[in-house]
């Protein structure tokens, strides 16, 4: 038997997952049950399978995007599913991961890779969020959310529940009539943008995309109010009240932290500190890990996010102890992303022949894969967002949460 027919065995219980090698014989894996996929698979040539062998995630990915591993019947997003369902996070057999020798590898350089200083900072960004602008137009809502929405209903729709998201963090940010607030990471501007309509805070927002940057300013422009908010493209390490004319009544940053790097935690953390007033507040929203920490997969980093690393709690934790803020909320949002990332699976694969005449067949496969793996972590994985609220001093929030619903209500109507 074929180490790749012994790994399916041992993987591959509930639901079923037929196998076409490449010289031609057939082996099935598991037991159909209603709810769960059925999938075929087809290799294409003969070293496709013991490239899965060696690691997982990596040999999988990249069989697919090369076309060594055609999906038959079913979907990529069905075949990651499949998998993950039979490895859930809690159940804690991690049989997808790859082997001893390969993990520890990859644990040496990733810690190596993690580093993120400014350059790589800044080419790690391009890679991802310099794109063609028309890719994320096909696939995120009209106000290009490049984060976790939040779905009060998982009935509503992308652009609802984007909506919602702004309105549940800026509810928490607890803003007052003449504030300033500095966003970190601020994508192509669409939070600056509510947070000022909603309640006609000044926001600066900073970013290292050029990209982003132009859509950003733009956007307030057309607006009219590019002197209310305002985009820099520049490193978070860089602002100061004396370049951002002074300091903030509040800090926001969403679906940054990931690329900040565990070296540079503490630093981010003193920087926001420095950068508020003494009555400041901040709000941390990151994709996490469930457990302790660990290492971003090796086809995540090769092809999506070079630099990249989802933190556990504890290490966020434990980077702000140092800095004398007060950690005054934490909500954990499960599968949120999970919903978030289905419906920008399917706008992806809507949008198949669009994305192809952008790029090629390859990179759409990548994309595909990409999303399907990403929505089945935070469904059956460790994968979750955090939403942390830090404050500088104990009397600047009401003592109880109830001020975040009664806010965030009046924000959605």
């Amino acid at each position: 038997m074929a180490l790749i027919d012994l790994f399916l065995a041992r993987a591959v219980k509930r639901g079923q997952l037929t196998v076409r090698h490449f010289d031609g014989t057939e082996k099935r894996f598991g037991t159909p049950e209603a709810g769960w996929p059925n999938v075929t698979i087809r290799f294409t040539d003969k070293g496709a399978a013991g490239s899965i062998i060696r690691d997982p995630a990596l040999g999988a990915g990249e069989a697919y995007m090369n076309g060594r591993l055609v999906v038959d019947e079913g979907v990529v997003l069905d075949l990651v599913a499949l998998m993950t369902m039979n490895d859930l996070w809690e159940g804690g057999t991690n049989t997808l991961q790859p082997s001893r020798a390969t993990r520890a590898l990859e644990s040496v350089t990733h810690r190596i890779g993690r580093i993120n200083m400014a350059r790589a900072a800044k080419r790690n960004v391009a890679h991802h969020y310099d794109l063609n602008d028309r890719l994320y137009d096909l696939f995120l809502d009209a106000d290009r959310q490049y984060s976790c929405a939040y779905f009060t209903d998982p009935a509503h729709d992308l652009d609802r529940a984007q909506s919602d998201k702004k309105a549940h963090i800026t509810a928490k940010l607890a803003l007052e009539p003449g504030m300033r607030v500095l966003d970190i990471g601020c994508g192509w501007g669409g939070l600056a943008l509510y947070i000022h309509a909603k309640t006609g805070a000044e926001v600066l927002g900073v970013t290292l995309s050029e990209e982003q940057i132009k859509v950003a300013r733009a956007r307030a422009e057309a607006a009219g109010v590019a002197d209310k908010v305002k985009f820099e493209l520049i490193d978070y390490r860089h602002v100061t009240p004396e370049n951002s004319g002074g300091l903030f009544d509040r800090i926001v940053s969403v679906g940054m932290f990931e690329h900040v790097g565990p070296p540079n935690y503490r630093t981010f953390f003193r920087q926001c500190y420095d950068l508020m007033t003494p009555q400041g507040v901040m709000l941390l929203h990151t994709i996490g890990r469930m457990g302790p920490p660990g290492v971003t997969d090796k086809w995540t980093v090769k092809y999506i996010f070079p630099g990249g690393y989802n933190p556990a709690l504890s290490e966020i934790v434990a980077a702000s102890e140092g800095v004398r803020m007060f950690l005054t909320d934490v909500e954990v949002l499960r599968l949120h992303y999970a919903h978030t990332l289905k419906h920008w699976y399917d706008r992806t694969a809507t949008a198949r022949d669009a994305i192809i005449a952008l790029y090629d067949e390859r990179f759409f496969r990548m994309w595909e894969f990409y999303l399907a793996g990403a929505l089945c972590a935070f469904k059956h994985g460790g994968l979750v967002n955090f939403q942390l609220q830090y404050a500088r001093d104990r009397h600047s929030l009401p003592i109880t949460r109830d001020y975040m619903a009664a806010r965030e209500a009046q924000l959605r109507d």
